[in-house]
Protein backbone atom coordinates (compact mmCIF):
# COMPACT_ATOMS: atom_id res chain seq x y z
CA UNK A 1 0.00 0.00 0.00
CA UNK A 2 2.83 2.39 0.85
CA UNK A 3 4.51 1.60 -2.48
CA UNK A 4 1.26 2.31 -4.35
CA UNK A 5 0.87 5.59 -2.45
CA UNK A 6 4.46 6.56 -3.27
CA UNK A 7 3.93 5.70 -6.96
CA UNK A 8 0.74 7.77 -7.16
CA UNK A 9 2.48 10.70 -5.45
CA UNK A 10 5.53 10.52 -7.71
CA UNK A 11 3.34 10.47 -10.83
CA UNK A 12 1.11 13.27 -9.57
CA UNK A 13 -1.98 11.07 -9.87
CA UNK A 14 -3.49 11.93 -6.50
CA UNK A 15 -5.59 14.76 -7.93
CA UNK A 16 -6.60 12.50 -10.84
CA UNK A 17 -7.77 9.85 -8.37
CA UNK A 18 -9.87 12.41 -6.48
CA UNK A 19 -11.36 13.62 -9.77
CA UNK A 20 -12.13 10.02 -10.77
CA UNK A 21 -14.00 9.40 -7.51
CA UNK A 22 -15.95 12.61 -8.05
CA UNK A 23 -16.91 11.81 -11.64
CA UNK A 24 -17.49 8.06 -11.36
CA UNK A 25 -19.08 7.81 -7.90
CA UNK A 26 -20.16 11.12 -6.38
CA UNK A 27 -21.92 12.74 -9.34
CA UNK A 28 -23.89 9.61 -10.42
CA UNK A 29 -25.10 9.16 -6.84
CA UNK A 30 -25.82 12.83 -6.29
CA UNK A 31 -27.70 13.81 -9.49
CA UNK A 32 -30.72 12.48 -11.30
CA UNK A 33 -30.40 11.47 -14.95
CA UNK A 34 -31.31 14.94 -16.25
CA UNK A 35 -28.59 16.69 -14.22
CA UNK A 36 -26.12 13.90 -14.86
CA UNK A 37 -26.64 14.31 -18.59
CA UNK A 38 -25.87 18.01 -18.15
CA UNK A 39 -22.66 17.11 -16.35
CA UNK A 40 -21.82 14.77 -19.22
CA UNK A 41 -22.29 17.67 -21.61
CA UNK A 42 -19.98 19.80 -19.50
CA UNK A 43 -17.34 17.09 -19.52
CA UNK A 44 -17.26 17.13 -23.32
CA UNK A 45 -16.02 20.72 -23.06
CA UNK A 46 -13.32 19.40 -20.75
CA UNK A 47 -11.54 17.86 -23.76
CA UNK A 48 -11.22 21.33 -25.27
CA UNK A 49 -9.95 22.72 -21.97
CA UNK A 50 -7.31 19.99 -21.75
CA UNK A 51 -6.19 20.79 -25.27
CA UNK A 52 -5.90 24.47 -24.34
CA UNK A 53 -3.77 23.59 -21.30
CA UNK A 54 -1.34 21.81 -23.62
CA UNK A 55 -1.52 24.47 -26.34
CA UNK A 56 -1.76 27.68 -24.31
CA UNK A 57 -0.40 26.73 -20.91
CA UNK A 58 2.53 24.60 -22.04
CA UNK A 59 3.03 25.69 -25.65
CA UNK A 60 2.39 29.38 -25.14
CA UNK A 61 0.03 29.55 -28.14
CA UNK A 62 -3.39 31.09 -27.53
CA UNK A 63 -6.11 29.91 -29.90
CA UNK A 64 -9.49 31.62 -29.95
CA UNK A 65 -10.95 29.23 -32.49
CA UNK A 66 -11.12 25.87 -30.72
CA UNK A 67 -14.85 25.84 -31.36
CA UNK A 68 -13.99 25.12 -35.00
CA UNK A 69 -12.44 21.76 -34.14
CA UNK A 70 -15.11 21.00 -31.56
CA UNK A 71 -17.76 21.62 -34.20
CA UNK A 72 -16.01 19.60 -36.90
CA UNK A 73 -15.79 16.57 -34.62
CA UNK A 74 -19.41 17.04 -33.63
CA UNK A 75 -20.59 17.36 -37.24
CA UNK A 76 -18.63 14.25 -38.28
CA UNK A 77 -20.49 12.20 -35.68
CA UNK A 78 -23.79 13.95 -36.41
CA UNK A 79 -23.55 13.08 -40.11
CA UNK A 80 -23.35 9.38 -39.33
CA UNK A 81 -26.22 9.57 -36.84
CA UNK A 82 -28.33 11.63 -39.24
CA UNK A 83 -27.85 9.15 -42.07
CA UNK A 84 -28.83 6.30 -39.76
CA UNK A 85 -31.98 8.21 -38.77
CA UNK A 86 -32.80 8.91 -42.44
CA UNK A 87 -33.46 5.38 -43.66
CA UNK A 88 -36.11 5.03 -46.41
CA UNK A 89 -38.75 3.76 -43.99
CA UNK A 90 -38.38 6.65 -41.54
CA UNK A 91 -38.35 9.22 -44.36
CA UNK A 92 -41.02 7.72 -46.58
CA UNK A 93 -43.17 10.86 -46.36
CA UNK A 94 -40.42 12.95 -47.96
CA UNK A 95 -40.27 13.79 -51.64
CA UNK A 96 -36.98 11.88 -51.77
CA UNK A 97 -36.88 9.13 -49.13
CA UNK A 98 -33.51 8.01 -47.79
CA UNK A 99 -31.84 11.42 -47.44
CA UNK A 100 -31.75 13.78 -44.42
CA UNK A 101 -34.86 15.92 -44.00
CA UNK A 102 -33.05 19.26 -44.47
CA UNK A 103 -31.77 18.08 -47.85
CA UNK A 104 -35.31 17.23 -48.91
CA UNK A 105 -36.53 20.65 -47.75
CA UNK A 106 -33.86 22.28 -49.92
CA UNK A 107 -34.94 20.22 -52.93
CA UNK A 108 -31.92 17.93 -53.11
CA UNK A 109 -32.83 14.66 -54.83
CA UNK A 110 -29.77 12.55 -53.97
CA UNK A 111 -27.23 12.17 -51.21
CA UNK A 112 -24.03 14.13 -52.04
CA UNK A 113 -20.98 11.99 -52.75
CA UNK A 114 -18.97 13.44 -49.87
CA UNK A 115 -21.72 12.36 -47.47
CA UNK A 116 -21.63 8.69 -48.51
CA UNK A 117 -18.51 7.64 -46.53
CA UNK A 118 -20.27 8.78 -43.36
CA UNK A 119 -22.69 5.90 -43.71
CA UNK A 120 -20.00 3.79 -42.02
CA UNK A 121 -19.22 4.24 -38.32
CA UNK A 122 -15.45 3.46 -38.57
CA UNK A 123 -15.04 6.22 -41.15
CA UNK A 124 -17.04 8.65 -39.00
CA UNK A 125 -14.91 7.86 -35.94
CA UNK A 126 -11.75 8.36 -37.97
CA UNK A 127 -13.10 11.64 -39.34
CA UNK A 128 -13.83 12.88 -35.80
CA UNK A 129 -10.07 13.03 -35.22
CA UNK A 130 -8.65 13.28 -38.74
CA UNK A 131 -10.64 16.27 -40.04
CA UNK A 132 -9.90 18.65 -37.11
CA UNK A 133 -6.27 17.49 -37.04
CA UNK A 134 -5.85 18.01 -40.79
CA UNK A 135 -7.29 21.53 -40.64
CA UNK A 136 -5.12 22.35 -37.62
CA UNK A 137 -2.04 21.08 -39.46
CA UNK A 138 -2.78 23.27 -42.50
CA UNK A 139 -3.39 26.38 -40.40
CA UNK A 140 -0.52 25.72 -38.02
CA UNK A 141 2.03 24.88 -40.69
CA UNK A 142 1.12 27.96 -42.70
CA UNK A 143 1.28 30.26 -39.66
CA UNK A 144 4.09 28.86 -37.52
CA UNK A 145 6.51 28.34 -40.38
CA UNK A 146 6.17 32.09 -40.99
CA UNK A 147 6.60 32.73 -37.26
CA UNK A 148 3.11 34.15 -36.89
CA UNK A 149 2.13 33.98 -33.24
CA UNK A 150 0.76 35.86 -30.29
CA UNK A 151 -2.19 38.15 -30.88
CA UNK A 152 -1.98 37.72 -34.64
CA UNK A 153 -2.44 33.97 -34.43
CA UNK A 154 -5.37 34.39 -32.01
CA UNK A 155 -7.09 36.78 -34.44
CA UNK A 156 -6.52 34.38 -37.34
CA UNK A 157 -8.16 31.53 -35.43
CA UNK A 158 -11.12 33.80 -34.71
CA UNK A 159 -11.39 34.55 -38.42
CA UNK A 160 -11.40 30.81 -39.19
CA UNK A 161 -14.22 30.32 -36.67
CA UNK A 162 -16.24 33.08 -38.30
CA UNK A 163 -15.64 31.74 -41.81
CA UNK A 164 -16.68 28.21 -40.88
CA UNK A 165 -19.82 29.47 -39.14
CA UNK A 166 -20.86 31.46 -42.21
CA UNK A 167 -20.09 28.47 -44.44
CA UNK A 168 -22.19 26.07 -42.37
CA UNK A 169 -25.14 28.46 -42.21
CA UNK A 170 -24.92 29.32 -45.90
CA UNK A 171 -24.86 25.71 -47.10
CA UNK A 172 -28.20 24.83 -45.57
CA UNK A 173 -28.94 22.02 -47.99
CA UNK A 174 -25.76 20.16 -47.04
CA UNK A 175 -25.26 21.07 -43.36
CA UNK A 176 -28.71 21.84 -41.97
CA UNK A 177 -27.99 25.57 -41.87
CA UNK A 178 -28.64 27.56 -38.73
CA UNK A 179 -30.76 24.75 -37.24
CA UNK A 180 -27.93 22.26 -37.52
CA UNK A 181 -28.46 18.50 -37.47
CA UNK A 182 -31.27 17.49 -35.15
CA UNK A 183 -33.40 14.46 -34.36
CA UNK A 184 -30.43 12.12 -33.88
CA UNK A 185 -31.86 8.96 -32.37
CA UNK A 186 -29.77 5.83 -32.66
CA UNK A 187 -26.19 4.59 -32.87
CA UNK A 188 -26.10 1.29 -34.79
CA UNK A 189 -29.68 0.69 -33.72
CA UNK A 190 -29.00 1.57 -30.08
CA UNK A 191 -31.40 4.27 -28.87
CA UNK A 192 -29.21 7.00 -27.35
CA UNK A 193 -32.23 8.84 -25.91
CA UNK A 194 -33.01 6.31 -23.16
CA UNK A 195 -31.92 6.79 -19.56
CA UNK A 196 -29.70 3.71 -19.62
CA UNK A 197 -27.95 5.01 -22.75
CA UNK A 198 -27.37 8.37 -21.08
CA UNK A 199 -25.75 6.66 -18.09
CA UNK A 200 -23.49 4.64 -20.38
CA UNK A 201 -22.54 7.67 -22.45
CA UNK A 202 -21.76 9.62 -19.29
CA UNK A 203 -19.39 6.94 -18.03
CA UNK A 204 -17.77 6.59 -21.46
CA UNK A 205 -17.19 10.34 -21.55
CA UNK A 206 -15.84 10.45 -17.98
CA UNK A 207 -13.47 7.52 -18.52
CA UNK A 208 -12.17 8.93 -21.80
CA UNK A 209 -11.62 12.30 -20.14
CA UNK A 210 -9.66 10.72 -17.29
CA UNK A 211 -7.60 8.76 -19.81
CA UNK A 212 -6.89 11.98 -21.67
CA UNK A 213 -5.70 13.62 -18.44
CA UNK A 214 -3.26 10.75 -17.87
CA UNK A 215 -2.05 10.94 -21.48
CA UNK A 216 -1.48 14.70 -21.37
CA UNK A 217 0.24 14.34 -17.99
CA UNK A 218 2.61 11.79 -19.51
CA UNK A 219 3.40 14.20 -22.35
CA UNK A 220 4.07 16.99 -19.86
CA UNK A 221 6.53 14.84 -17.92
CA UNK A 222 8.33 13.71 -21.07
CA UNK A 223 11.13 15.48 -22.90
CA UNK A 224 8.51 16.87 -25.28
CA UNK A 225 6.74 18.59 -22.39
CA UNK A 226 10.02 20.10 -21.22
CA UNK A 227 10.69 21.42 -24.70
CA UNK A 228 7.19 22.90 -24.89
CA UNK A 229 7.80 24.80 -21.66
CA UNK A 230 11.21 25.95 -22.86
CA UNK A 231 9.70 27.00 -26.17
CA UNK A 232 7.05 29.01 -24.35
CA UNK A 233 9.54 30.86 -22.15
CA UNK A 234 12.63 31.11 -24.40
CA UNK A 235 11.61 30.36 -27.96
CA UNK A 236 14.75 31.76 -29.57
CA UNK A 237 17.01 29.75 -27.28
CA UNK A 238 15.20 26.53 -28.22
CA UNK A 239 15.48 27.43 -31.90
CA UNK A 240 19.19 28.18 -31.59
CA UNK A 241 19.63 24.80 -29.87
CA UNK A 242 18.68 23.14 -33.15
CA UNK A 243 15.02 22.30 -32.56
CA UNK A 244 12.30 23.04 -35.11
CA UNK A 245 10.07 25.26 -32.98
CA UNK A 246 7.45 25.60 -35.70
CA UNK A 247 6.83 21.85 -35.89
CA UNK A 248 6.55 21.60 -32.10
CA UNK A 249 3.85 24.26 -32.26
CA UNK A 250 2.15 22.44 -35.13
CA UNK A 251 2.16 19.21 -33.09
CA UNK A 252 0.62 20.71 -29.96
CA UNK A 253 -1.93 22.63 -32.07
CA UNK A 254 -2.94 19.39 -33.81
CA UNK A 255 -3.14 17.62 -30.43
CA UNK A 256 -5.49 20.31 -29.09
CA UNK A 257 -7.59 20.08 -32.26
CA UNK A 258 -7.87 16.28 -32.01
CA UNK A 259 -8.98 16.49 -28.38
CA UNK A 260 -11.54 19.15 -29.30
CA UNK A 261 -12.89 16.93 -32.08
CA UNK A 262 -13.33 14.04 -29.65
CA UNK A 263 -15.18 16.35 -27.29
CA UNK A 264 -17.45 17.51 -30.09
CA UNK A 265 -18.33 13.94 -31.08
CA UNK A 266 -19.16 13.02 -27.49
CA UNK A 267 -21.22 16.22 -27.19
CA UNK A 268 -23.31 15.17 -30.20
CA UNK A 269 -23.96 11.79 -28.60
CA UNK A 270 -24.83 13.37 -25.24
CA UNK A 271 -27.30 16.00 -26.46
CA UNK A 272 -28.52 14.47 -29.73
CA UNK A 273 -27.83 17.40 -32.08
CA UNK A 274 -25.12 19.68 -33.44
CA UNK A 275 -25.47 23.24 -34.71
CA UNK A 276 -23.22 26.11 -35.84
CA UNK A 277 -23.84 27.86 -32.52
CA UNK A 278 -21.01 25.72 -31.07
CA UNK A 279 -18.53 26.62 -33.82
CA UNK A 280 -18.32 30.41 -33.77
CA UNK A 281 -16.25 33.00 -31.93
CA UNK A 282 -18.34 33.23 -28.75
CA UNK A 283 -18.18 29.52 -27.81
CA UNK A 284 -14.46 29.51 -28.66
CA UNK A 285 -13.83 32.35 -26.20
CA UNK A 286 -15.94 30.57 -23.58
CA UNK A 287 -13.70 27.52 -23.97
CA UNK A 288 -10.65 29.67 -23.22
CA UNK A 289 -12.44 30.90 -20.10
CA UNK A 290 -12.84 27.29 -18.94
CA UNK A 291 -9.08 26.81 -19.00
CA UNK A 292 -8.35 30.24 -17.51
CA UNK A 293 -10.70 29.76 -14.55
CA UNK A 294 -9.35 26.28 -13.82
CA UNK A 295 -5.72 27.22 -14.36
CA UNK A 296 -4.05 27.11 -17.73
CA UNK A 297 -1.12 25.09 -16.37
CA UNK A 298 -3.22 22.43 -14.65
CA UNK A 299 -4.96 19.56 -16.43
CA UNK A 300 -7.22 18.66 -13.51
CA UNK A 301 -7.80 22.34 -12.75
CA UNK A 302 -9.05 22.90 -16.31
CA UNK A 303 -11.74 20.25 -15.79
CA UNK A 304 -12.81 21.81 -12.50
CA UNK A 305 -12.89 25.19 -14.23
CA UNK A 306 -15.08 23.75 -16.98
CA UNK A 307 -17.49 22.29 -14.44
CA UNK A 308 -17.60 25.48 -12.36
CA UNK A 309 -18.26 27.83 -15.28
CA UNK A 310 -20.94 25.61 -16.81
CA UNK A 311 -22.60 24.91 -13.45
CA UNK A 312 -22.67 28.68 -12.91
CA UNK A 313 -24.05 29.25 -16.39
CA UNK A 314 -26.85 26.76 -15.83
CA UNK A 315 -27.67 27.99 -12.31
CA UNK A 316 -27.63 31.69 -13.20
CA UNK A 317 -29.69 31.21 -16.37
CA UNK A 318 -32.32 29.23 -14.42
CA UNK A 319 -32.45 31.48 -11.36
CA UNK A 320 -31.72 34.90 -12.90
CA UNK A 321 -32.69 34.74 -16.58
CA UNK A 322 -32.36 38.51 -17.04
CA UNK A 323 -29.00 38.88 -15.30
CA UNK A 324 -27.15 35.64 -15.92
CA UNK A 325 -24.76 37.09 -18.51
CA UNK A 326 -23.68 39.81 -16.08
CA UNK A 327 -23.31 37.26 -13.28
CA UNK A 328 -21.17 35.03 -15.50
CA UNK A 329 -18.96 37.99 -16.35
CA UNK A 330 -18.65 38.84 -12.66
CA UNK A 331 -17.71 35.22 -11.90
CA UNK A 332 -14.98 35.20 -14.52
CA UNK A 333 -13.58 38.62 -13.58
CA UNK A 334 -13.70 37.84 -9.86
CA UNK A 335 -11.92 34.51 -10.19
CA UNK A 336 -9.20 35.81 -12.51
CA UNK A 337 -8.56 38.90 -10.37
CA UNK A 338 -8.56 37.09 -7.04
CA UNK A 339 -6.76 34.00 -8.33
CA UNK A 340 -4.60 34.78 -11.38
CA UNK A 341 -3.54 31.14 -11.63
CA UNK A 342 -7.11 29.86 -11.48
CA UNK A 343 -8.55 27.23 -9.19
CA UNK A 344 -5.33 25.23 -9.42
CA UNK A 345 -3.48 28.25 -8.04
CA UNK A 346 -5.82 28.33 -5.04
CA UNK A 347 -4.95 24.72 -4.31
CA UNK A 348 -1.17 25.04 -4.75
CA UNK A 349 -0.73 28.51 -3.20
CA UNK A 350 -3.35 28.54 -0.45
CA UNK A 351 -4.67 25.11 0.49
CA UNK A 352 -1.48 23.04 0.26
CA UNK A 353 0.71 25.50 2.26
CA UNK A 354 -2.00 25.72 4.93
CA UNK A 355 -2.28 21.92 5.06
CA UNK A 356 1.49 21.43 5.26
CA UNK A 357 1.78 24.06 8.00
CA UNK A 358 -0.88 22.26 10.05
CA UNK A 359 0.86 18.94 9.44
CA UNK A 360 4.17 20.38 10.68
CA UNK A 361 2.48 21.77 13.77
CA UNK A 362 0.81 18.44 14.51
CA UNK A 363 4.12 16.59 14.14
CA UNK A 364 5.78 19.09 16.48
CA UNK A 365 3.04 18.55 19.08
CA UNK A 366 3.34 14.76 18.76
CA UNK A 367 7.13 14.94 19.11
CA UNK A 368 6.81 17.15 22.19
CA UNK A 369 4.32 14.76 23.77
CA UNK A 370 6.52 11.77 22.92
CA UNK A 371 9.60 13.52 24.35
CA UNK A 372 7.77 14.35 27.59
CA UNK A 373 6.58 10.76 27.85
CA UNK A 374 10.13 9.47 27.30
CA UNK A 375 11.52 11.85 29.93
CA UNK A 376 8.88 10.78 32.43
CA UNK A 377 9.67 7.13 31.73
CA UNK A 378 13.38 7.71 32.32
CA UNK A 379 12.76 9.56 35.60
CA UNK A 380 10.43 6.89 36.91
CA UNK A 381 13.10 4.16 37.63
CA UNK A 382 15.24 6.65 39.55
CA UNK A 383 12.31 7.60 41.72
CA UNK A 384 11.41 3.98 42.23
CA UNK A 385 15.01 2.96 43.12
CA UNK A 386 15.20 5.72 45.73
CA UNK A 387 12.01 4.82 47.51
CA UNK A 388 12.98 1.26 48.57
CA UNK A 389 16.26 2.62 50.09
CA UNK A 390 14.48 3.81 53.21
CA UNK A 391 12.84 0.50 54.04
CA UNK A 392 16.13 -1.32 53.31
CA UNK A 393 18.05 0.97 55.65
CA UNK A 394 15.42 0.66 58.29
CA UNK A 395 15.47 -3.06 57.98
CA UNK A 396 19.28 -3.03 58.36
CA UNK A 397 19.13 -0.90 61.53
CA UNK A 398 16.53 -3.17 63.03
CA UNK A 399 18.75 -6.11 62.28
Amino acid sequence: MNQLKAWITSRGLGSVAILAVLLLLVFPLMFDIFRLNLVGKYLTYGFVALGLVMLWGYGGVLSLGQGVFFGLGGYAMAMFLKLEASDPISTKIQSTPGIPDFMDWNQLTALPLWWKPFEHLPFALLAVIAIPTALAFIIGYAMFKRRVGGVYFAIITQAVALILTVLIIGQQGYTGGVNGMTDLKTLLGWDIRTNSAKYILYYVCALMLLGTVVLCGWIQRSKLGTLLLAMRDKEDRVRFSGYDVAMFKVFVFCLAAALSGIGGALFTLQVGFMSPSFVGIVPSIEMVIFAAVGGRMSLVGAIYGTLLVNFGKTYFSESFPDLWLFLMAALFIGVTMAFPDGLAGVWTQKVLPWWRHNQVQRRAVHLAVARDATTSAEDAPAACSGSPAVPAALSGQSA
